[in-house]
């Protein structure tokens, strides 16, 4: 385990640094599964993963997550990296939103949220509710979001589970292949608070990963594809960061044009059939989040 002030320092590394670094990391946890590995690839940032991974070991699998849900430049983009296996989750988007909710603000807040309106416990509840003796505010729903409680649409964080993780999992056990992933501690406090724990290499989890790009920064991977004339998805020109089209975590903090006004403009058809047919404009006016230029 490492202290905030350590991580900030090697996020300040110079690119050439973070490359090097980055490769020490790649190579252990290549030879710690015998070369039994793939890169989880779905958009810029593990592009830049998979450009370093294959610089050293040009034969490892990439695998990409089909879910209907990425922009369709990504998926554009994936079909022409070579050596490359395309899962698919077992749920729709559609279906996923019907049996769980809506996947709003982040994952911390519609996880409590989706407690309080479901579970038996009362003593769940009221720690969602008020903390524990209103001391541990950690587990509290932020009063901000309370009146979603209330919401007449159902909220949940099972999205990403369901989408994501449970197909990349499948295939891990199907094949054996341990994952390295595009994620950095920068990404947000969840990942922070990850590589703060358990680094780069995560041996010990239930689900071991390696995560070679954790002290890299945004800066870092645009400095690198610039410098190494690395192929990105075209949507990067319209957006910083792509993810799952219809997500609305963390569409209240973003500045207009947002994801959804930028879907608006870029992908017309995909922006009705969430907004209107599937009602996520009822969902963004609850949350205050404007979807219209």
């Amino acid at each position: 385990m490492i202290e905030p002030w350590q991580l900030n320092q090697l996020q300040s590394v110079p690119l050439s640094g973070q490359i090097e670094r980055s490769k020490r990391k790649i190579i252990e946890w290549y030879h710690k599964w015998n070369g039994q590995v793939y890169v989880s690839i779905s958009g810029r940032d593990s592009a830049v993963l998979l450009d370093l991974v294959r610089s050293i070991f040009p034969d490892v699998v990439g695998v990409y997550c089909n879910t209907g849900l990425e922009h369709p430049e990504v998926r554009k983009f994936i079909s022409l990296i070579s050596n490359t296996s395309i899962i698919h989750p077992k749920m729709t988007f559609k279906e996923v939103i019907e049996k769980h909710g809506w996947p709003v603000v982040s994952k911390e807040v519609s996880q409590k949220i989706r407690e309080v309106r479901t579970t038996k416990s009362e003593k769940l509840r009221n720690y969602r509710m008020n903390g524990a003796d209103n001391k541990y505010k950690s587990g509290k729903i932020p009063e901000k979001w309370k009146y979603l409680i209330d919401a007449p649409f159902d909220i949940s964080d099972r999205c990403c589970e369901v989408m994501k993780k449970r197909p990349f999992k499948a295939f891990e056990k199907l094949t054996g292949l341990k994952p390295f992933l595009g994620t950095m501690a920068s990404d947000s406090k969840f990942r922070r608070q990850s590589y703060m724990k358990y680094t780069c290499n995560a041996f010990d989890l239930k689900r071991p990963a390696s995560r070679p790009l954790s002290t890299w920064t945004h800066e870092h991977i645009l400095e690198y594809v610039k410098e190494y004339n690395i192929p990105v998805p075209e949507c990067y020109k319209w957006v910083e960061h792509t993810g799952c089209l219809f997500c609305g975590f963390g569409a209240h903090l973003e500045d207009e044009p947002n994801r959804f006004q930028a879907m608006q403009k870029h992908q017309p058809v995909l922006y009705n059939y969430v907004i209107n047919k599937l009602g996520m404009g009822e969902v963004l006016d609850t949350i205050g989040v404007k979807y219209t230029q």
